[in-house]
């Protein structure tokens, strides 16, 4: 790939015109591996730059009132190479990966991290110090998607490509990648590599199996679905739409 053809891809992921992972119309998430290739080929070719206090291959971007973003004082970056839609507000301090995609009215809270190359929906809240792990390689793994209205807790991790769906929260301190089973009590099934929409996920353990695990009462860590959202649940999980007065 070229030089301008990664500059070009670049803008492209600025701008929303293009995104690290699309909707197919059966409503599955996959990659777009001309992008994540243009990413690395971008690192492999910047040089290390000074900007003020900062050495890094990527400048940070910069925000006016066009932009419709509001950028709190304290600390938060934004890289270069990621989209951030009107009405966003990125609490200090915060991080935005490149080739992130982040939609319109997303609340990313305090010590929230949001990796390269993961999607994040509209009207999600990402709850102080949540991580949303990137994905760059191998270039055809599906980044961690978190779809529309989708509610994070704090403390919580989402790696290795797990989805999100819609109007799913995520409680606090629970960990999940693409291979971590999710027990769901309410249709006795087991879910990898997707949260269903509506999900409300809660910490839980499983007895370990053994003898050794049993002389020493052993458990593992374990995500629970314990129920789907209802309007209990809206309540608790609604966005403050004071802090985005003003903004759309």
């Amino acid at each position: 790939m070229s030089t301008a053809a990664w500059k070009l891809i670049l803008d492209q992921l600025e701008s929303g015109e293009r995104r690290a992972a699309y909707r197919r119309s059966d409503n599955t998430w996959v990659a777009d591996a001309e992008v994540k290739q243009a990413i690395l080929q971008a690192f492999k070719e910047s040089a290390l730059t000074v900007m003020g206090d900062f050495v890094d291959k990527f400048s940070t971007q910069r925000f006016d009132l066009s932009r419709q973003v509001r950028l709190v004082p304290g600390g938060s970056s934004v890289r270069r190479g990621c989209y951030v839609a009107k009405g966003v507000v990125i609490m200090p301090p915060a991080y935005i990966n490149i080739g992130a995609y982040v939609d319109e009215h997303t609340l990313v809270d305090s010590h929230a991290l949001v990796g390269s190359c993961a999607q994040i929906g509209k009207r999600v809240h990402l709850s102080a110090a949540a991580q949303i792990g990137g994905v760059l390689e191998p270039i055809g793994a599906s980044p961690v998607i978190v779809e529309d209205d989708a509610f994070i807790g704090g403390n919580t991790g989402l790696y290795e490509g797990i989805q999100v769906g819609s109007r799913a929260v995520i409680a606090a301190g629970v960990i999940l990648t693409s291979s971590t089973p999710i027990y769901d009590l309410v249709h006795e099934k087991i879910w990898t590599g997707r949260v269903p929409e509506n999900a409300v996920v809660v910490p839980g353990a499983r007895k370990s199996k053994g003898d050794f695990a049993n002389t020493h009462g052993l458990s593992v860590s374990t995500p629970i679905i314990v129920k789907y959202r209802d309007a209990k649940t809206d309540g608790k999980a609604a966005l403050e739409s004071a802090l985005r007065e003003n903004l759309s």
